[in-house]
């Protein structure tokens, strides 16, 4: 399984802000811009809020399975692998989902004299600071489920 590159997540995000940016642009001058869900930072504070649990979850059973504790529950390599896609699943869609967010608060951030439109620029910086958690904290599970480097036959090093 290949590791999380963070240029892909950068490339995803200033891809999906200034598509954003420019859709909000327009969609104002035909008619009235969308509004920014208040359950937006919300829903991705909880998403980083069970990658983080289940990263210190799986690292506290693996040094225990490591220091070979009594009664050391394990870890089933299935599960940390799932942890793996998972995170790294909720680390794409939340570059994405900041982009969105970020490009259309970028373009509020022109109205904010506007109280409702004030709010929604607080509401997409609020998404933009949850998602990048989100993506700290996917990079933070695929790190503790990472094994260690070994060599190959040939002398090449591997990651699984």
């Amino acid at each position: 399984m290949k590791q999380l590159r963070l240029g892909v997540l950068a490339g995803l995000f200033v891809v999906a802000g200034v598509l954003s940016w420019a859709g909000a642009r327009l969609w104002n001058a035909v008619g009235t811009l969308p509004s920014v869900p208040l359950a937006a930072p919300i829903v991705l504070a909880a998403i980083a809020v069970v990658l983080l649990a289940t990263a210190l979850s799986l690292r506290a059973r693996l040094r225990a399975q490591r220091e070979r504790r009594p009664g050391a529950k394990g870890v089933d390599p299935l599960m940390a692998a799932r942890a793996v896609v998972f995170a790294q699943a909720s680390a794409l869609v939340a570059s994405l989902v900041c982009g969105m967010y970020g490009g259309t608060g970028v373009y509020l951030l022109g109205h904010l004299d506007d109280p409702a439109r004030r709010d929604q620029a607080i509401y997409a910086a609020s998404s933009l600071v949850a998602g990048v958690a989100v993506v700290a904290a996917a990079f933070f599970l695929e790190r503790v489920c990472k094994l260690p480097d070994d060599e190959d036959h040939d002398g090449r090093t591997t990651a699984a």
